[in-house]
């Protein structure tokens, strides 16, 4: 078996550094093959720990051999690392000499750690200080033997992700594509091919030239690959939740490297110090994007360094944190453990103890009164004034969908088993919350038409005291008479009564909603085709802020005009979850709808991140072309029709026995229903 190579030397000799401010507990390690050459001396681990600041990992050309210089890891002493343990694991080992690597026996060594998964077959696991609350402080428990991380490009053993038959794949302007999605998994039925449209080829070509390599390997893609934007601003980063479609995309073509890399290096730069205006948010939280930046290595002209340059929402607009960025991260970690099978990667150590340290910021006791998440403006794919500051319907839509998922994934044990117990009560808490106060359609505005106000009781009809006045007169007309959706906002006295069709889809996905609410979100997109999809799917909300509304709740965003990108805009990348949403609930004749409707304009107009105007006819005034996620959501979308059962992977059923042991306090009126009933007698 061949193994890739983690460090990159390239003509210009470059060498990687990896920079890694820790806050609190460390549970990254670092590891180097054990190698037969007499320049590699080991060092007992005895040596004084001292305050770290960054590792960093030089490697310069000398007479064809690469020269590692000075791998330095110090640890502050109040916090317990990762050490590597030799092969009859006992004393663990510290390299602290210089030494040479002959390249011509060993192709190469990650310089990102990796800690032992083989966890439920040995006594150590992650363990956590837990009070009443909650918990602060995860640590390590005895010395665990770790061992060094290599990627390779094809796995064995537990981790299912075969060699592939190259003839099962064709050739598409240089690109190797997989196109095993377009047969048949049923070896019953005659296996169908279509030919691959010139659409699909050009958007393969450009997912591949979207690809980032960090020392050598792929990790990521970045927002939009435009060769004639001289100011791509961020686009030139890899965003998390830009990637995910790209994952998918990937995943489903059977290549893996990319996505197992994104996840472990992101998943480092979740312990990165955080600091804005001298104040730092919980240690959970996960970067919003992060670019790969080179750098001359000490003054030198002719060696350079590649450095991982993260952010975390102190150089976004707004300075607001991405909430949505964890659980982004969560979502793709269990879809790559169902499409690959390579469940292993779950279960490492410092993959477990950043599920819990993500579930922890999330699950942290506040002040609200809600199981929703409270979030500011501008904290996940809106990221822009917009006026979802609140309970937005997308962030409580993802919340859930990354509850469920960690709760597949969590290895229960004495140090997770009141973390799990809190993820089920929050899981049904939300579960009510969304569908019983989230939910409207013609009956359920009617009731709040006649709302009575200033209910001062437990048993109060309009627990939020909503005016009801505030129904907006657009709605009154626009509403179907069969169907309905969830609202984007629900605060005191506040009910954002626009359509937000992310978080709608996610609902259908995760099962947050009931069967006859998901039923009811798709009848009322098809009713309302003209207004959500027209010329381009989808318009990330409906209807677009205009005139005095809009300059209150914007502050006048020229970006944000009416009927443009965030406010009203179409955005094609909403296609992939616009599939998997249709393919559940049985209708993938309207996902091939809209599917075919954008494959008529996307090739033609390079590919926009959005589109403008009420219908959707014009490309984006300020919209970036190239955009990856808009071409990967096309090629998602594309393969997942092809190959529905590979749908069914990243979808949830409805959680019956979550709801059987629905805790909640609610009165036996005959208007106040249980979750749990309201979901029997709604399917």
């Amino acid at each position: 078996m061949s193994i890739s190579s983690c460090i990159g030397i390239s003509t210009m000799k470059p060498c990687c550094r990896i920079l890694i401010g820790y806050r609190s507990s460390t549970f990254f390690g670092f590891s180097l093959p054990k190698l037969n050459n007499p320049g590699i001396h080991n060092n007992l681990s005895k040596s004084q720990s001292k305050s770290a600041h960054h590792r960093r990992f030089r490697y310069h050309s000398v007479n064809n051999r690469s020269r590692i210089i000075g791998n330095k890891s110090l640890v502050n002493s109040n916090r317990r690392a990762f050490n590597v343990s030799d092969s009859n694991w006992g004393h663990s080992k510290i390299f602290t000499s210089s030494f040479h690597v002959d390249m011509g026996r060993i192709r190469g060594v990650l310089v990102i750690p990796r800690v032992s998964s083989d966890i439920r077959n040995h006594s150590t696991s992650v363990e956590s200080h837990i009070n009443e609350k909650g918990f602060e402080n995860i640590y390590i428990q005895g010395g665990l033997n770790v061992k060094p991380l290599v990627i390779k490009k094809i796995e064995t053993g537990n981790n299912v992700v075969k060699e592939e038959d190259k003839s099962n794949r064709i050739e598409i302007n240089g690109t190797s594509v997989n196109i095993d999605y377009l047969k048949g998994l049923n070896e019953t039925a005659p296996k169908v091919e279509r030919e691959v449209s010139e659409t699909e080829k050009e958007a393969w070509k450009l997912l591949q030239g979207a690809i980032v390599n960090y020392c050598g390997n792929p990790v990521g893609t970045v927002a939009a690959n435009d060769p004639a934007d001289k100011q791509p601003l961020n686009y030139d980063q890899v965003f998390i939740r830009d990637f995910v479609p790209s994952a998918l995309a990937f995943l489903l073509n059977g290549e893996v490297e990319i996505v197992k890399n994104f996840l472990l290096y992101t998943l480092q730069l979740q312990s990165w110090e955080k600091t804005v205006d001298c104040h730092s948010p919980g240690q959970g939280l996960m970067p919003a994007s992060f670019k790969v930046r080179t750098a001359p290595l000490d003054g030198s002209d002719r060696a350079f360094e590649e450095v991982l340059d993260p952010d975390f929402g102190e150089s976004a607009i707004g300075r607001v944190a991405p909430v949505d960025s964890g659980l982004w991260w969560i979502i793709l970690l269990r879809a790559y453990g169902k499409i690959t099978g390579d469940y292993a990667l779950q279960e490492r150590i410092d993959v477990q103890t950043g599920i819990r340290l993500i579930l922890s910021l999330c699950l942290s006791d506040g002040f609200d009164m809600f199981p929703t998440l409270l979030v500011t403006d501008g904290s996940c794919m809106i990221d822009r004034r917009m006026g979802i500051h609140g309970h937005p319907l997308e962030i409580q839509a993802l919340f859930y969908s990354a509850l469920r998922c960690a709760r597949e994934m969590l290895i229960v044990n004495d140090g997770t088993k009141n973390l799990v117990s809190a993820v089920n009560n929050r899981l049904r808490a939300l579960s009510f919350h969304i569908r019983e106060y989230y939910w409207v359609d013609m009956k359920k505005i009617n009731e709040v038409y006649r709302y009575k106000t200033e209910e001062y009781s437990t048993d109060a009809v309009n627990k939020f005291n909503i005016y009801p006045d505030q129904i907006p007169s657009w709605l009154v007309d626009w509403i179907p008479e069969e169907g309905g959706y969830l609202i984007g906002n629900l605060q005191p006295a506040h009910m954002d009564f626009r359509f937000f069709t992310l978080g709608n889809l996610w609902v259908i996905i995760s099962s947050l909603g009931t069967q006859k609410q998901n039923e009811g979100i798709l009848n009322l997109i098809e009713a309302k085709w003209d207004d959500l999809v027209a010329h381009m799917p989808l318009k990330i909300c409906y209807p677009a802020l205009e005139y005095e509304e809009w300059r209150i709740i914007t502050g006048s965003d020229p970006k944000n005009t009416p009927w443009s990108y965030h406010n009203g805009g179409s955005w094609p990348t909403l296609l992939w979850q616009f599939t998997l949403a249709c393919i559940k609930m049985g209708r993938p004749e309207l996902a091939q709808r809209a599917v075919d409707l954008a494959e008529k304009r996307l090739l033609r107009d390079q590919w926009p991140e959005y589109y403008d105007t009420r219908s959707g006819r014009f490309i984006g005034k300020q919209s970036r072309l190239f955009q990856t996620w808009t071409v990967a959501g096309f090629l998602t979308s594309k393969m997942l029709l092809e190959n529905p059962e590979k749908a069914s992977l990243l979808l949830w059923d409805e959680d019956y026995d979550l709801l059987e042991t629905c805790v909640c306090a609610l009165s036996k009126t005959s208007r106040k229903k249980c979750s749990r009933f309201t979901a029997r007698s709604q399917k």
